[in-house]
């Protein structure tokens, strides 16, 4: 088995990326797990940028391969914001997903619909050695006014996929790991991860 370290804290996202990678030998350990702490503040202005600050900290930080990504909501009518700020994108110190929500909502309000949008993620592999690579994945949809579903996080609830009729939170796991923006970026990076571990 090769141990990979997945650069975040938060455990949902080990689970479905454990499922994105079902049938590799691969372990998957969060920074936690090897009692690492260090906070990686994401001052990149893209998200290649961010993944990147993350990956080759805890890549260094613990000499394993590792794999961060940083993700966002890209409304075109906003002009592809919130994009990279999609976590920070409410003006309140401590905003909840909710908060997030109802303050994108806000920014639209006045605009016509369909308000088009894609959720976007960036995947970076870095190794001890200093070596970065990216992948990338999309997901089309649009942002609607009222919340839909309650199995996703984020943005999920208002944003509906393109030709499914169906929002993000309504999707089950298994549907959301083959259509999500994470997951199509995980998949254009499976070639390389297998090439730097020899699979």
């Amino acid at each position: 088995m090769h141990q990979i370290m997945l650069a975040t804290a938060n455990r949902g996202k080990l689970h479905e990326l454990q499922a994105l990678l079902t049938g590799l030998p691969l372990n998957l350990v969060l920074p936690a797990d090897l009692g690492l702490r260090q906070e990686v503040p994401e001052t990149g202005d893209t998200y290649a940028a961010n993944a990147a600050l993350k990956a080759q900290a805890f890549a260094s930080l613990s000499g394993l391969l590792t794999l961060a990504d940083d993700s966002g909501l890209e409304v075109d009518a906003l002009g592809g914001l919130p994009g990279v700020r999609s976590a920070r994108f409410s003006p309140l110190p401590h905003a909840t997903d909710a908060d997030r929500r109802q303050y994108l909502l806000q920014q639209l309000g006045g605009l016509p619909r369909p308000w088009t949008a894609h959720f976007h993620c960036t995947v970076a592999l870095a190794s001890p050695e200093g070596g970065v690579y990216f992948a990338d994945g999309d997901c089309p949809g649009e942002i609607i006014p009222t919340e839909r579903g309650s199995n996703g996080f984020g943005y999920d609830p208002i944003f509906l996929l393109t030709g499914l009729g169906r929002t993000m939170a309504e999707l089950t796991t298994e549907e959301k790991n083959t259509l999500s923006h994470r997951a199509r970026a995980i998949q254009a990076a499976l070639p390389r991860l297998r090439l730097l571990l020899s699979l």
